[in-house]
């Protein structure tokens, strides 16, 4: 009887670790890996930092967000030239694959 119950209760404790394993290696539902996130937080943070060195781009008016490579931009220029420079700067941050441009000029 404590045999049975010390088996039933490894055997439940291992298919919990092996569940938590399983869905631990997704991070947004099924869209990334946690390396993929990580990768995707590396490049915001550039991304973040190339607008902060950059006069002619207001890094607190712009948002960006990054998945698998993908930088989406957002937030409101103050004209067509820093829309324009925000873009630019994005896509020629290492590790970018493509940029999409929702910022709105004002």
């Amino acid at each position: 009887m404590i045999a049975t119950r010390l088996t039933t209760a490894v055997f439940a404790a291992a298919a919990g670790l092996a569940l938590i394993q399983v869905s631990g290696c997704s991070v947004a539902r099924d869209q990334q890996t946690v390396g993929a996130y990580i990768d995707d937080a590396t490049i915001t943070t550039r991304v973040k930092a190339r607008f902060a060195e950059d006069p002619a781009v207001s890094a607190m008016s712009l948002n960006v967000e990054t998945l698998n490579g993908t930088v989406q931009l957002s937030g409101f220029a103050k004209s067509e030239a820093e829309r324009s420079a925000a873009a630019r700067l994005a896509s020629n941050t290492p590790g970018v694959k493509s940029v999409r441009n929702d910022i709105v000029v004002r």
